[in-house]
């Protein structure tokens, strides 16, 4: 299990009363509820929501010993202003071990599945930035003894009264603010000027994170008096911005040099879970000597919110100051120069994280080379030892920031970039399915072949665009994409990899037949690949259509032709060397064998598939089959065996969090 807790700060101050409310709200709450005790945090930007979440968060590990603690972010999930609660769910699934094979797809499917593995656990939840209580409900654990600490500047007025214990939260009282400050910096000025330390208190509106700017300018001028050095902070106020807070903050930026004000305002790009420090390197394009002393530069004034070593990001906050700094003094051309070796750079590794991950297959986009001055993160090389793992853990710790780069691509007219970044991304949503962010990017991959014109890109693209719009149940939409797919590919040539484009379209034509339950339409169009690759002389995929089809007629109940093609597939897989393969094709000619009556034809396919799973460890195939041979011991008229079959199923299904 996972505990989502960042490091304490160091320090903290008032916030008794709150945490005092919350503990109590979750003592009285007790055992046996029907629904978890939700505490929503509220308050102004900078006021210290998230903080004083995550502290009550600390309390209640210590006193009740949860097993997990989850973090959320929905406005990493916000799409035109609304939350893509499906994607959440599955973000949350995969805390709580759920692996990707066994993660429903849509969101019904996923809310029930949450709920199942989530209904005998002793959870605590933190929802940050939450903006409506219908955004948080379908998130809440089945558990009532789990603990949702929701954190959101406004409070959530649709929730009804009962549904959460509210919490508001102010600024800190002078008192506290003062408090805070002697904690942050050991400053006699502190006490030898108590007027101006409240002077500074009230031009900071009590907030902590504007106190925490102005302790780092205290710590770097301590030989001017704490009188004159208020000066430059009491102004009057710009318009936009947090107010009185944003001259604290642009006196911070200051005392910036060069380099450290410029990685600054390119920060304003960087999405707010940060980045790795060697794409800092890439965004600032002035080697990592720079780059380092930068982001020291950012630490030392409290204009950052991780440094070297850990993910560089900037507090939400911060980001829109950073946005303002760079209207006012940054020039387009740097801000694009930035885009572009970001996105360069990101491209780069997710090319080299989708050869991991992936191996060898069909890629349209060429490689991109090294970004100058920027170093590449270290990832395996296809086939070696953890490749796969690597490539795919890289892909999903940085998926937000891939999203992020196909929109700022396609915003800058870097096109080619912008759908290049689709393919993978397209490995990335086959694993671990986010339908909101794939339809958005892959859509922005379209447009942007489009302008430039490359059919095939286009065709690729609007393939991938097609999927996750009929995982949505999008169906006409997705028919159109396909359609015009269909036309782009016409255009083409009769080179192998055209042609093996076009069966790969044919046959997403195929797959989305299948999803509408037209298995005659799909039979059809998997026929028509296997035509194509043949043809080519590509035999995967020959084999791979020859599998689809022979499953599509199965589903028909065209069992003699089915076994004649899946025979033919399986034979055909293992002589490519394909362990997978070879086992998913005997499985389904159990299925057609079975569906002719020969069963013990079939449940020898169904053995052999059963032992394939075990030894290359796939649980997710091992219930399957073993859900299959219950099936078949039930029409022997052998219940004994049925009910053991379908216990040793169940137990894997309820290990892994999938549904029964």
């Amino acid at each position: 299990m996972v505990f989502h807790i960042r490091p304490e700060t160091a320090h903290f101050v008032d916030r008794e009363d709150e945490q005092e409310r919350a503990l109590r709200a979750v003592a009285e709450w007790g055992g046996g509820a029907s629904r978890p005790v939700t505490l929503a945090v509220s308050g102004l930007g900078g006021v210290g929501k998230t903080e004083l979440a995550f502290r009550i968060a600390r309390l209640l590990r210590e006193r009740y010993a949860p097993d997990a603690v989850l973090y959320v972010d929905l406005d990493e999930a916000r799409r035109d202003g609304a939350v893509e609660v499906a994607d959440v769910l599955g973000e949350l699934l995969r805390d709580l071990d759920v692996a990707p094979e066994w993660l429903e797809r849509s969101f019904a499917a996923r809310r029930r599945q949450y709920w199942a593995r989530t209904a005998d656990r002793r959870l605590v939840l933190i929802v940050d930035n939450a903006r409506f209580g219908s955004e948080l409900l379908p998130l809440l654990p089945a558990s009532g003894d789990s603990v949702v600490i929701v954190a959101g500047q406004a409070p959530l007025h649709d929730l009804a009264e009962g549904e959460a214990v509210r919490i508001p939260l102010g600024p800190l009282a002078e008192r506290d603010g003062t408090a805070l400050l002697r904690g942050l910096v050991d400053d006699p000025r502190l006490a030898a000027e108590p007027e101006a330390v409240a002077e500074l208190v009230r031009l900071c509106s009590g907030l902590p994170a504007a106190l925490h700017v102005a302790a780092a300018r205290m710590r770097r001028q301590r030989r001017r008096p704490l009188s004159r050095l208020l000066e430059g902070w009491t102004a009057d106020l710009d318009e936009e911005g947090l107010p009185v807070v944003e001259k604290v903050w642009d006196a911070a930026y200051g005392e910036l040099g060069p380099d450290a004000a410029l990685l600054y305002r390119l920060l304003a790009d960087v999405p707010a879970d940060g980045c790795p420090a060697e794409a800092v390197v890439a965004l600032l394009g002035r080697g990592p000597e720079a780059a380092e002393e930068a982001l020291e530069d950012l630490e030392a004034v409290g204009l950052l919110g991780g440094g070297a070593g850990e993910r560089v990001r900037l507090p939400e906050l911060l980001r829109a100051h950073a946005r303002r700094r760079a209207r006012r003094d940054g020039a387009p051309a740097e801000r694009a120069a930035g885009v572009r070796r970001m996105v360069r750079w990101y491209l780069r590794q997710a090319q080299r994280a989708d050869a991991a991950a992936a191996g060898p297959r069909l890629t349209l986009a060429a490689p991109a080379g090294p970004v100058p001055d920027a170093p590449d993160v270290p990832l395996p090389e296809a086939g070696e030892r953890d490749a796969a793992r690597e490539g795919y853990g890289w892909l999903a710790r940085e998926r937000h920031a891939l999203h992020a780069c196909v929109r700022l691509a396609c915003e800058a007219e870097l096109d080619a970039e912008a759908w290049a970044l689709c393919e993978p991304l397209w490995t990335h949503f086959v694993a671990f399915p986010q339908h909101a962010a794939a339809v958005e990017s892959f859509g922005l991959g379209v447009r942007a072949a489009q302008r430039l014109g490359d059919v095939r890109a286009l065709a690729r693209l609007r393939c991938q665009l097609a999927r996750p719009l009929w995982e949505l149940e999008r169906f006409d939409e997705a028919e159109a994409e396909l359609r015009q797919a269909l036309g782009a590919v016409s255009a083409l040539g009769e080179a192998a990899r055209d042609r093996r484009l076009a069966a790969s379209v044919v046959e997403f034509g195929g797959m989305l037949a299948g999803a509408r339950g037209d298995w005659s339409a799909a039979a059809r169009e998997f026929e028509r690949s296997r035509e194509m690759h043949r043809a080519i002389g590509n035999a995967y995929g020959e084999m791979l259509q020859t599998y689809r089809l022979g499953e599509a007629l199965t589903r028909r109940g065209e069992y003699d032709r089915a076994a004649a093609l899946l025979r033919q597939a399986h034979e055909a897989a293992g002589a490519l060397g394909r362990a997978r393969m070879t086992a998913r094709t005997g499985f389904a000619l159990g299925h057609a064998l079975r569906g002719l009556g020969r069963r013990e034809e079939a449940a020898a396919r169904y053995l052999a598939a059963l032992e394939s799973a075990r030894l290359r460890g796939s649980e997710h195939e091992e219930a399957r089959v073993l859900a299959a041979l219950a099936a078949l011991a039930e029409e022997s008229g052998d219940a004994a065996a049925a009910a053991a079959h379908r216990r040793a199923a169940d137990a894997i299904r309820e290990r892994n969090g999938g549904l029964a």
